[in-house]
């Protein structure tokens, strides 16, 4: 075995971290989950959310190592939160129509928490808007479920339901690409409410 020198000996120095448990960990997240919410995560600096929560730079270093990764656990606990309280009411109903009115209704719901500051900083940061990207793309996918339920109870015909989960991916890309709010002025919140109205008016049998 080769022999070591002092120098190998030598400690590497790393950023002082302060532990703390989980409880007070989610805490903080929620906490700093708000904050970016309201005001957007641009221009707010790690001293200033150290300042606010009344906590050290260390203590929210023991949550994540850099303000980027606070940024990234902030939003992705906001879309899975949303996912949950969304799939809750959902379930609450048996009604086809009713369960997909709940789930868009409740993804507005959810996008109106956040403010213009945050979504225009989100679709801006590579790392939240490939987030969003991807929660949005669930979304549709898990509309176009809830449209092969109504087809699979006789309560939507299946070319008008085929055709309305195609057309809802589309709506739904439009609004996570930002094209079709540019187009139409509408927030994100907006959009998804309004395109549960439209899509349900348009699912409904008709007799042959």
């Amino acid at each position: 075995m080769a022999a070591t020198s002092s120098r190998d000996r030598t400690p590497v120095k790393t950023p002082r971290r302060r532990r703390v448990d989980l409880a007070r960990r989610e805490e903080l997240l929620g906490s700093i989950q708000r904050i970016f919410l309201d005001e957007g995560f641009t221009t707010v600096t790690i001293g200033e959310l150290a300042d606010r929560l009344h906590c050290s730079r260390a203590t929210l270093y023991s949550v994540a190592s850099t303000k980027e990764q606070l940024v990234v656990l902030a939003t992705k606990a906001f879309f899975r939160s949303s996912a949950e309280v969304i799939e809750r009411r959902v379930s609450e109903h048996d009604d086809p129509r009713r369960r997909i009115l709940t789930y868009l209704d409740g993804v507005a719901e959810a996008m109106r928490r956040n403010s213009p500051a945050f979504y225009d900083d989100m679709v801006a940061f590579a790392p939240t808007a490939e987030i969003y990207a991807r929660n949005t793309a669930r979304a549709a996918a898990r509309v176009r479920e809830l449209i092969e339920e109504g087809i699979t109870a006789g309560q939507f015909r299946s070319t008008d339901g085929n055709f309305a989960a195609h057309l809802v991916a589309l709506a739904i890309e439009g609004v996570q690409s930002g094209v079709l709010l540019d187009r139409t002025g509408m927030t994100a919140a907006d959009a998804f409410a309004e395109l549960g109205t439209l899509l349900l008016n348009g699912l409904l049998s008709r007799p042959d």
